[in-house]
């Protein structure tokens, strides 16, 4: 029996993330009704919170093999230029997420660098910002292991 592959610290990190959002959206839910205002941080956070949902989900996905594809071309193709599509499917991936890395890191340095504040409520821009990069090179590594786990036959490629 083959176990599947799991990515549990992005996992439980999009679950608490969800949480969160449930819980600060129903209190400015309950807030308003009752005294006719709103909590200012709730839409800030929830749109943070949304964007390391997305990432860490993105994470999973990945290394649990669900992200769609077609694969009508990898089923068709012979086992070694199948190998060969596998690994530029990775070159491309690995590219993308190198640049989003990159760029991202040196985005949070520069929001870091100039003391920028969210416009929200005044928290540190950087403090949003650093689980771009963090979260895309989990996903960089879930896809390398993705791609190993393809290759070496411990993985399908049907999800």
């Amino acid at each position: 029996m083959k176990v599947s592959p799991d990515a549990r610290p992005e996992r439980w990190l999009a679950s608490l993330a969800l949480i969160i959002i449930s819980v600060i959206s129903l209190g400015n839910v309950v807030t308003r009704y009752v005294t006719g205002g709103s909590l200012a941080f709730t839409e800030e956070f929830s749109v943070f919170l949304l964007v390391v949902v997305t990432f860490a989900g993105a994470s999973v996905a990945l290394r649990r093999n669900g992200h769609i594809r077609i694969g009508l071309l990898e089923r068709a193709l012979p086992n070694g230029p199948r190998k060969a599509l596998i690994v530029l499917q990775w070159l491309c991936g690995v590219t993308v997420l190198g640049l989003v890395t990159w760029f991202g890191a040196k985005l949070t340095w520069e929001e870091y660098h100039w003391q920028s504040l969210s416009p929200g409520i005044g928290l540190p821009q950087w403090w949003y910002i650093i689980w771009l990069p963090l979260l895309s090179g989990a996903m960089l590594i879930r896809q390398t292991q993705q791609t190993w786990d393809r290759l070496t036959g411990r993985l399908t490629d049907e999800p």
